[in-house]
Formats: structure tokens, sequence, C-alpha cells
């Protein structure tokens, strides 16, 4: 076995798509959360309308499926209708996509955009700070990657 170090996907495919995670004019805390819970847990774990109130932006690992509930709940915790958000689909690797939309419309333009997993879901002032030109080329790799 060998351990290979590497960057997780919740800074990576940001900065693949051109997003800082903190940003001083933006965003100087980060939070990052998984949006897909155990199935069988008797009481949700994340409380999204706290992390609305406490931290600057958020980078949800495995978020689409419950990203109506959870937009709704980050709404409900404070954050405005046109906050911004992004997704990215598939990131640091070919078939990369982004979408930029507002939270209030995310769970809306994923649906519409046939947007799948893999996928990082970004909110927060961070996403408006987005650097088309510091996007890095996606690796010749297409997903899954075998192992």
């Amino acid at each position: 076995m060998q351990v290979v170090p590497g960057v997780t996907a919740g800074i990576a495919a940001p900065a693949y798509a051109g997003i800082p995670v903190t940003h001083r004019r933006a965003g100087s805390s980060v939070t990052f959360v998984t949006g897909h819970e155990e199935i069988d847990k008797r009481r949700p774990g994340v409380d999204w309308r706290g992390l609305a109130r406490s931290s600057d932006g958020l980078v949800i690992y495995m978020g689409l499926h419950n990203l109506r509930r959870i937009a709704e709940e980050l709404l409900a915790g404070g954050l405005a209708a046109e906050t911004p958000a992004a997704v990215i689909q598939q990131g640091t690797v070919e078939g990369q996509r982004l979408l930029l939309s507002s939270l209030a419309e995310l769970a809306d333009r994923v649906e519409q955009e046939a947007f799948s997993s893999p996928s990082i879901v970004v909110v927060g002032q961070v996403v408006a700070q987005r650097v088309e030109a510091c996007c890095p080329t996606p690796a010749a790799v297409e997903m899954p990657i075998p192992f």
C-alpha cells in the first residue's frame, strides 16, 4: 500500500472552476460539510440554519440529492435568496461542468441542466470572486477513475 498526498475535492474542484474557498473581501471562513447523511439516522446531524449564520462560505460534498432541502434550510437560516452559489460536476477532470446561480434558484437550475454526481456545491460570496483566467485545464481522465 502507498499513501499519496492530495488535495481534497472541496478545495480542488472550486479551484479548477476559478472559485476561491476564502477571500479577504468575500469570506474569511469556510465550512466543509456533507450533504448526504446516513439514511438510517434518526435525526439529521447538519444544522443548515446554524451554518447559514456561522460561516461565510460552505463547500458541500454529495449534496445534489438533498440540494432543495439544503437550500431551503440555508434560506430559512438567514442567507439571502441572491447569495451566489455554484455546482462543479466532475471537478478537475474531463467533463467538468460549472453552474453559477443564486441560492434561491440553485436546485431548479441543477435539475434543468441535468447536473449529477460527483459534484461539489459552493455557497457564499466567494463564488462572486470567481476568476476564469485562474482555471487550470482539467486532467485528461474520465469519471469514474478506475482503481
